[in-house]
């Protein structure tokens, strides 16, 4: 997760694509579950840790 929104998700990006991750802080490495496409972005929830930790 590279950022935090204005209304406190993390923010996670692939291939520019933005994905607002609930309940997600910046610096973390987590796994998502995408729940929302849109065409301009996505809306994700944490399912759990990512297998390479967090940082």
């Amino acid at each position: 997760i590279s950022e935090t929104s204005r209304r406190g998700d993390g923010v996670a990006k692939v291939d520019g694509f933005v994905i607002f991750v609930t309940g997600g802080k910046q610096g973390e490495k987590t796994r998502i579950k995408v729940t929302q496409v849109g065409p301009r972005f996505a809306s994700a929830v944490i399912v759990g840790a990512s297998s390479q930790g967090t940082s």
